[in-house]
């Protein structure tokens, strides 16, 4: 039987054997944060198409995927000596050359990200004020201006705050995706069952396109390196056996939330249905909305959203700055700034990016997506598993997930090439 103490003890016994202390707990829901936000709204449609064969796909591998991809990028960032983040471990291991390729990679990934979150993020408030509020938005210069100020001003008391923010969101969010799925039940119709009608070959192409949505749904690398530094810092010696407690609830908790929801939609809706919205380019919000006249999803819809999204940028605006941080040390005439002044740099450059690029509401998220997608899978699968037989400080961990994460990050590269040549 699981024992389960109060938050605020000293102890919290969620899986058993597995004790996660107060502060453990706040950084697994980070990481859960970080993971888990708009992409999840995606999965369902990206699985549900494959039929039985896509569902039963995702439920197989999103644990092993998730668990081993990360884990693997912690215990890189975790060998590196004293308490570097990734991109002081990368000149490490790999030397300053290839080390900056992967700071530089690591930071353009985030920023990327980070900046398709600000626009999502103008947008989603300013529709939530007109069509639900039903009062004059501002400015977009104004709007825009006004969110990015509160974002950055949370961000600019630290690490332990915005983490704190994140996993204070985080409850929100399983309340609303688990009340979603719920609200499904009564609607299940056996949906998933009614598969291609034996085409093996489009099951087998919605499988191999569900792994890099699975890549964008489920990643938290960038608090990965913020999280390993900090336990170090805090516990030494001990910092392993505290960081493999975090990921292991962070994982288990976020598979368990997303399978269920998950599961839910593919027992509403057919294989058919989720090629519709597909086309249409519909979150599962608004095809639930639209098959059962929901009025109630225009008001919920985009407060989820917004919870979504803010969370997931918090987290990568950790691994955005920890990636400009690093390639400022590289500057000669910066090299020797303090923590502090790089971390105002980083505040501020982060912040006016974001909120120009917000303003400006770019039509090119789609091609972003297919620019940042190669790049997480080169950083969280590929890297992390080279390094295991590259670096002799890491060849301990070479196991049945060093090939796996590699197989697969390499067939998520391979998917995100396809999409792209299809795209052009």
């Amino acid at each position: 039987m699981v024992n389960v103490n109060k938050i605020n003890g000293e102890n919290l016994a969620f899986l058993k054997g597995v004790d996660v202390n107060k502060r453990d707990f706040i950084w697994s829901l980070g990481l859960f944060g970080t993971a888990i936000g708009a992409g999840i709204l995606f999965l369902p449609i990206s699985a549900g198409v494959g039929g039985v064969a896509g569902i039963l796909f995702m439920f197989v591998l999103a644990f092993p995927m998730t668990y081993f991809s990360h884990k693997g990028l912690a215990m890189f960032v975790y060998e590196g000596s004293d308490d570097k983040d990734i991109t002081a471990v990368a000149d490490e291991f790999f030397g300053k050359g290839l080390g900056f390729l992967v700071t530089f990679l690591y930071f353009f990934a985030f920023l990327s990200i980070l900046l398709v979150y600000a626009v999502t993020l103008t947008n989603t408030v300013e529709a939530f004020i007109v069509s639900t509020l039903n009062i004059s938005v501002p400015s977009r210069v104004v709007l825009s201006g006004l969110l990015m100020l509160i974002l950055m001003v949370v961000a600019q008391y630290g690490e332990e705050l915005v983490v704190k923010v994140m996993s204070f969101l985080v409850f929100p969010f399983i309340a609303s995706i688990l009340l979603l799925g719920l609200y499904l039940i009564p609607k299940w119709s056996g949906g998933v069952f009614m598969t291609h009608q034996g085409d093996i070959f489009k099951m087998i192409k919605s499988m191999f396109f569900i792994i890099p949505v699975m890549v964008f749904a489920f990643n938290h690398s960038p608090i990965i390196s913020s999280m390993v530094v900090a336990q170090k810092k805090t516990y030494k010696e001990d910092a392993k056996n505290h960081i493999s407690k975090i990921l292991l609830f962070a994982h288990v908790l976020m598979v368990a939330v997303v399978v269920f929801f998950v599961f839910s939609c593919a027992m509403t809706f057919t294989p058919l249905d989720f090629v519709k919205a597909q086309k249409a380019n519909y979150t599962i919000l608004s095809y639930i909305e639209e098959s059962f006249n929901a009025v109630m999803f225009r008001d919920i819809a985009p407060i989820i959203a917004i919870i979504a999204i803010t969370k997931s940028f918090f987290g990568h605006y950790l691994g955005t700055k920890e990636g400009l941080v690093g390639i400022v040390r590289r500057i000669p005439a910066l090299a020797n700034t303090s923590k502090r002044k790089l971390d105002f740099i980083a505040l501020m450059s982060i912040g006016l990016i974001s909120w120009l690029v917000a303003i400006f509401d770019p039509n090119v998220l789609s091609m972003i997506e297919l620019l940042i997608g190669p790049i997480i899978a080169l950083i969280l699968f590929i890297m992390p598993a080279v390094s295991v037989f590259k670096i002799p400080a890491l060849e301990k961990y070479r196991s049945f997930s060093t090939y796996f994460i590699l197989v697969f990050g390499i067939l998520a590269l391979s998917a995100i090439v396809v999409e792209i040549i299809r795209e052009l």
